[in-house]
């Protein structure tokens, strides 16, 4: 079977690194024969982290690239698309498929549609505000990381919809045993735009710190959080694709905040099911699929105040025991089913069934 990857970004770009390329792998050993076309490249993603911005001749250079790879289609038995298409350009190449009879899947890991539909720009949103419903109207299949975005998929008309959450390839993270160090460490990984969520929850950081000795490792912040963060012994990490598992196996506890939005509601929770495919126990905000990953695999505790941070962190470093417990169901529940090899048999699955029906 032939199939068309139309992802985002190359490797460099987590979403697209986690929610497809990760796969290709394990799905070509079943026999898919699959061809990636990224929209964005590595120079394009280096000026945006380096400098924060997008060029617009640059982008203009890369959509025009991305079309002319799609005058190939025909050539494929199923295209398989990352969110979309065209960011920020009505669903016309979506529509064009369809209309061709050409059969594509495409996958959700966040709440993309909100770019849209609850943007400043007025424009946008009443140009663009359904266009993500449209993308999924016309799909064959819509892949989404959890219920809130399958939920959307649904009101939108998607003919099916299959839920696959975001997940790790749990050979490359090795299970903590005790603390491997002499003071605890409350860790979280993430990235600049999200650090903010580590702040709102200082006052119960210090707090533990505090009481208990702990440190705090920041795993992909920026150096300048620490001055965000007074008082609180912090480790501000550079992240990396090959450093990032043994950095989290260093962490006696995981933490992910969350305030309640519906940006945050439509996230996957990927650095959860990282410390737990590191036997590290979590404390996570109750929103979204948070919820759905912690209360199944009893991986660790919900906190929604400050008062319920600060109990729960007290409660993971006074008892090795606890963090033990919570550790080890972590790992068994991404083993389970938070593990790529688990979820690489649910999408071969989901394209020869596509396939299948397309055929019929």
């Amino acid at each position: 079977m032939k199939i068309l990857l139309l992802s985002k970004y190359p490797r460099m770009g987590a979403s697209s690194r986690l929610r497809t390329l990760q796969y290709l792998p394990h799905l070509e050993e079943n026999g898919f024969e699959i061809t990636v076309k990224s929209l964005f490249d590595e120079d394009y993603l280096n000026i945006l982290y380096k400098q924060g911005r997008r060029s617009s001749k640059k982008t203009a250079k890369l959509y025009f690239k991305h079309l002319i790879s799609l005058f190939g289609f025909y050539k494929y038995d199923l295209i398989w698309i990352e969110k979309e298409i065209f960011p920020y350009l009505p669903a016309f190449a979506e529509r064009a498929l369809s209309l061709l009879g050409m059969a594509y899947i495409v996958d959700y890991d966040d709440a993309i549609f909100h770019n849209y539909d609850l943007s400043n720009n007025q424009a946008i949103r009443k140009i663009l505000g359904r266009k993500i419903d449209t993308v999924k109207r016309h799909s064959a299949c819509v892949i989404a990381g959890n219920s809130y975005l399958a939920a959307r998929a649904k009101s939108a008309g998607a003919s099916r919809i299959e839920l696959v959450p975001t997940v790790v390839d749990h050979t490359r993270y090795v299970p903590r045993s005790d603390s491997l160090l002499d003071r605890p460490v409350i860790g979280w990984i993430g990235s600049p735009s999200t650090q903010k969520y580590v702040i709102n929850i200082r006052e119960a950081l210090a707090k533990a710190c505090l009481s208990y000795g702990a440190r705090l490792m920041l795993v992909g912040a920026t150096p300048q959080v620490a001055s965000e963060l007074p008082g609180l012994d912090v480790d501000v990490v550079p992240w990396s694709e090959e450093s990032e598992a043994e950095l989290i196996r260093k962490m006696d506890i995981g933490i992910m905040p969350l305030p309640d939005g519906p940006w945050e509601r439509g996230k996957c929770g990927y650095k959860l099911i990282q410390y737990m495919a590191c036997a590290v126990p979590v404390i996570a905000s109750p929103i979204g699929v948070n919820t759905e990953i912690v209360g199944s695999s009893q991986s660790g505790l919900l906190a929604s105040s400050m008062a319920e941070w600060e109990n729960s962190l007290f409660q993971l470093l006074e008892s090795a025991e606890l963090r033990k417990q919570f550790g080890t169901a972590g790992r068994e529940a991404v083993e389970k089913t938070y593990s790529l090899q688990v979820q690489a048999s649910v999408l071969s699955r989901i394209f020869t069934e596509t396939v299948q029906q397309k055929s019929a």
